[in-house]
């Protein structure tokens, strides 16, 4: 299905047999009788099914990786190395996760320059991952798997600074919902007593992946807690 064109076929006054088509691919169980539901009624369902699907239409790139060892919600894997987007700033988890979005967010959307001076769009990835740093907190963006340190355009924000992840092992737990205080806390315990009995020791911070925009339904977002491991003897 193509998106765009799906979206621009919404505005008509009725929907023709493509968006007709379009509109059962997003929502396959839909009734024959909804299609002769006044338009405002048709119009509802279609951004009821964007909204609870828009994560699995629009398919974003994440950092490569191989798993290792997989169990009920917990992963071990082995991590590419990687470039990310990064700013820190102190204050509450909450504060950190909008300021530190809207500062590495206005650097991917445009405010940098590349090598000819001008200022060049990045693709959006996933996670925005956030990490504790004594009273404050890192947060990142991944940035495309084909970009290399050179060709990447040049903050305007000094703030924001380009760096390389090494390639890692890393677990991680995954959940859903919101991430408030208490269920970072709650799947932190988890993976950490995880860890333990399959015998890899915690090497790195804490970190909160999450990969979803803030409109996913809360019980279809994907929420992880991760931590950077190596193998015990």
């Amino acid at each position: 299905m193509k998106i765009k064109s799906f979206l621009v076929s919404l505005r008509k006054a009725s929907f023709d047999v493509d968006t007709q088509k379009n509109l059962r691919l997003l929502c396959p169980r839909i009734s024959d009788a909804t299609m002769f539901m006044p338009f405002k009624f048709k119009k509802f369902i279609v951004i009821s099914c964007l909204l609870v699907n828009w994560t699995d239409i629009m398919a974003i790139e994440e950092p490569n990786y191989l798993s290792m060892l997989t169990e009920e919600g917990f992963e071990v894997r082995k991590y590419e190395g990687y470039f990310i987007a990064e700013t820190y700033l102190e204050g509450s988890f909450d504060f950190a996760s909008r300021s530190g979005f809207r500062k590495v967010a206005a650097y991917i959307f445009g405010k940098n320059k590349n090598t000819d001076g001008m200022s060049e769009k990045i693709e959006m990835t996933a996670p925005v991952t956030v990490k504790p740093k004594q009273d404050g907190w890192f947060l990142h963006f991944v940035l495309p798997a084909d970009r290399t340190k050179e060709d990447l355009p040049i903050p305007d924000d000094r703030d924001v600074i380009i760096k390389r992840v090494k390639p890692h092992l890393a677990g991680s737990v995954t959940f859903s919902g919101f991430t408030t205080e208490n269920k970072i806390e709650e799947y932190t315990d988890k993976l950490m007593d995880w860890l333990a009995r399959k015998d890899f020791k915690i090497i790195g911070p804490k970190q909160i992946a999450r990969y979803n925009d803030p409109f996913t339904l809360p019980w279809r977002r994907r929420n992880e807690i991760i931590f950077e491991v190596e193998k015990q003897n």
